[in-house]
């Protein structure tokens, strides 16, 4: 789906004003409302736009430790292993991957002991080979989606060559 200047200014405002209503997202751009609805629309089917929900922080959830936990799979379990983690409400995301094993997870804790609990049920899961941890620091850069959205939205308006 190309995603054009005007897409990219209207994302930008989703990201930057997340709590503005349409009618004002449709005035600060300077084009009907009904344009507006119609890319909101656009973007929303073409899957673009995912979510709306609020961004919430595991930390002030008595959560604060975070870490990677890879997990290898032996072969032909990757989808029953996969099913299995969404039930461990710790683990925030789950990523097929290639390289050093088969799954990526990442997972919130309350101190290391939780985490270590975490993942002695991950291992205890049938199919599941062996794990590896990575334990964050500290967040370097947070989640961020505007500037690769900036991006798209310059490469648009930029002239073919």
């Amino acid at each position: 789906m190309a995603v054009d200047e005007l897409d990219a200014r209207i994302l930008r405002l989703l990201l930057e004003q997340p709590r503005t209503s349409v009618r004002e997202y449709a005035r600060i751009l300077g084009i009907a409302r009904g344009t507006l609805q119609a890319r909101l629309d656009r973007l929303e089917r073409d899957g673009v736009i995912t979510d709306y929900g609020p961004r919430l922080s595991p930390a002030a959830l008595g959560h604060p430790v975070t870490a990677y936990v890879h997990i290898e799979v032996t072969q032909g379990r990757l989808d029953d292993v996969g099913e299995r983690l969404t039930a461990v409400p710790q683990i925030i995301e789950v990523f097929s991957i290639t390289g050093a094993g088969d799954l990526l997870t990442r997972v919130a804790a309350r101190d290391n002991t939780h985490l270590e609990d975490v993942i002695q049920r991950v291992i205890r899961m049938p199919g599941v080979v062996r794990t590896r941890t990575e334990v964050v620091l500290r967040e370097r850069v947070p989640h961020r989606l505007l500037p690769l959205v900036e991006w798209v939205g310059r490469t648009a308006a930029a002239p073919v060559r």
